[in-house]
């Protein structure tokens, strides 16, 4: 155990480390559509590495079952009220990669998609918070900490401290906000419906929001610890700018609001071994990266030319991640410079569209790969020069610290935790990892593009800017340290 840690346990009057229950609605591998799965898969680990037993709660989504059903261990079952409904709760329990998950299933609630979407999906994950709570009495673990992440579990520490008597046997609640913009809002009547939650806390000092109940705020309302997963962000949401509307209780409780940096798995993401790449490399020997480029412009119909530059972006097309920006600027940046553009992802129609047809105008220049790949994400972040990400808003960001591992320099408007990870780049002293701008406009994005480009021009100068890049450390190894002083100062 950590020095620091025994320390702070000493002054809490403890000896062990907390135990940690993380309730999610996704985890990768399982089941993923986003970031939040891919932080809930990795945090346990890392913290398992500290001496701290962390588990995960999570839905038994049906591309588990389909993936891993041989594998699951049923525990126990029982069944939950929820409203006038009553409905089967089963815990089934499956260890991966040494951790151990829970899993609950409803073949009700969890037989279809992940995100059923409106009141469909409100109903679902009110089922999971309260089969959460009704469960753990029963569990094979007493979690210290209940770490609940975003609205889909934010209910969790209202429930518990509204009518299940909590503290339960002490247990402390954490919620980490993933994204503000998301918050679960429902009608009053629905939710009374749905959790027979006291008309008395349909107000604005609990969780009504724009004439609504929200899931979220009463989450940032009841929790012992709100954290958000970077700095930046923490501070963001507390205007009314980024806040959605909770910028109110965010200020409140501005003393027990933190945030912490996301983190990447370095073993999934590793350029000297990764299998994926058809040569590997690490920073000091770059001749594997030059083979990735020669490779992605082979496999994606791009010229052969290794003095163009590729800008790349592995993104979904919405509004929140810039694309209004690339739309304005993409054939300003294409008609006057040597340059090449790879776009992985899909997104709005639009986005779409517009793409499919910039490929059509920039034949052997520009590709668009509408849709996702794992593999040829790996491929196009170590084939790439230039990572860009020119978000709108960015509460932490994980693929500008992927595009950094593998060499790719980092395009990236200073926003949230692309402004915690990437350094701009001085020209006159040679440091940084990235080239930034820092308000949410195009022309600007597009001079911080031409700076990139210029850089290009000089190798020595370009070498630097990707040894930099790959010299950042974003293991999640330094975030579950700083979770794990949450956790033992919330006991």
């Amino acid at each position: 155990m950590k020095r620091e840690f025994q320390k702070m346990l000493k002054d809490k009057g403890r000896t062990e480390l907390p135990r940690v229950l993380i309730a999610a609605a996704e985890c990768a591998p399982l089941a993923k559509t986003g970031g939040l799965a891919d932080v809930v898969g990795t945090l346990p680990k890392a913290l398992s590495g500290l001496g701290i037993d962390a588990r995960v709660i999570m839905p038994l989504h049906k591309v588990i079952k389909d993936k891993y059903g041989d594998r699951i261990e049923h525990m126990f079952y029982f069944y939950v009220n929820l409203g006038w409904r009553t409905q089967y709760a089963g815990i089934e329990k499956l260890v991966l990669d040494g951790v151990t998950i829970y899993l609950v299933d409803s073949e009700f609630y969890f037989g279809g998609p992940i995100y059923r979407g409106g009141d469909p999906e409100g109903e679902q994950y009110a089922f999971f918070d309260r089969a959460v709570l009704d469960c753990i009495p029963n569990l094979d673990f007493a979690p210290d900490v209940i770490h609940c992440n975003d609205w889909h579990t934010a209910m969790i520490p209202m429930l518990a401290k509204t009518q299940y008597g909590a503290p339960q046997n002490g247990i402390k609640y954490l919620l980490t906000i993933h994204n503000i913009k998301y918050q679960g809002q429902y009608g009053f009547e629905y939710v009374r419906d749905l959790l027979g939650v006291d008309s008395k806390y349909y107000t604005p000092e609990f969780m009504e929001l724009n004439g609504c109940a929200d899931f979220m705020k009463a989450g940032c309302v009841f929790a012992d610890r709100i954290n958000t997963v970077s700095p930046s962000y923490a501070e963001e949401i507390k205007t009314s700018y980024y806040g959605e509307g909770l910028e109110g209780i965010l200020n409140a409780r501005s003393h027990e609001l933190t945030g912490i940096i996301n983190g990447i798995d370095k073993t999934v993401f590793n350029p000297h071994t990764d299998p994926v790449l058809p040569a590997c490399y690490d920073k000091g020997h770059l001749n594997g990266k030059k083979e990735c480029k020669r490779y992605l412009q082979l496999s994606m119909g791009l010229e052969q030319r290794e003095d163009a530059p590729i800008v790349a972006m592995v993104t979904r097309m919405t509004e929140q991640k810039g694309f209004d920006l690339v739309v304005r600027m993409l054939d300003e940046l294409m008609e006057y410079n040597d340059m090449q553009f790879m776009l992985l992802g899909s997104g709005d129609e639009n986005y779409e569209s517009f793409m499919r047809c910039a490929e059509d105008r920039y034949k052997g220049r520009l590709c668009a790969y509408i849709g996702y790949s794992d593999k040829l994400s790996h491929l196009v972040y170590a084939g790439s020069d230039f990572y860009l990400m020119p978000s709108r808003f960015e509460p932490c960001g994980i693929s500008q610290m992927i595009a950094m591992r593998y060499g790719s320099v980092p395009i990236v408007r200073e926003t949230g935790g692309l402004r915690d990870t990437v350094i701009p780049y001085n020209q006159f002293t040679g440091e940084g990892n990235g080239f930034t701008f820092a308000d949410f406009n195009a022309h600007l994005m597009k001079d911080a593009v031409l700076r990139a480009l210029d850089a290009y021009k000089t190798p020595e100068v370009m070498n630097g800017l990707v040894r930099s890049a790959m010299e950042a450390d974003f293991g999640f190894e330094k975030s579950a340290e700083e979770y794990a002083k949450l956790y033992i100062w919330m006991l």
